[in-house]
């Protein structure tokens, strides 16, 4: 497995500023959940681009796809990008047994 590097040219700057754009947090749990559901197989980032529910520039989705594999939640390889992480049972017996406030 290969680490994914970004450079600053890669994260989308406004001129004028150094102020950089990051994906919202509605954007990162789109692409999360596409890959949840989408886990038995693996898919190519252009393939993913596409059947994403909302257009996604690409810059964006390699941070969001950089994060996920951070945490571990992803791979990366030559075949594509495929969800890996299951949650703990303890986390799901925890949330369970818990009262929605």
């Amino acid at each position: 497995m290969q680490k994914m590097k970004f450079t600053n040219t890669e994260v989308i700057e406004e001129k004028g500023t150094k102020t950089k754009r990051y994906p919202n947090l509605s954007t990162v749990l789109m692409v999360e959940d596409f890959l949840k559901k989408h886990r038995d197989v693996p898919i190519k980032i252009a393939e993913l681009k596409k059947k994403l529910p909302k257009q996604v520039m690409h810059q964006t989705l390699k941070i969001i796809l950089q994060y996920l594999f951070e945490s571990g939640k992803i791979i990366i390889d030559t075949k594509g990008v495929q969800w890996i992480y299951s949650e703990p049972e303890h986390i799901k017996k925890m949330l369970e047994d818990s009262v929605e406030v």
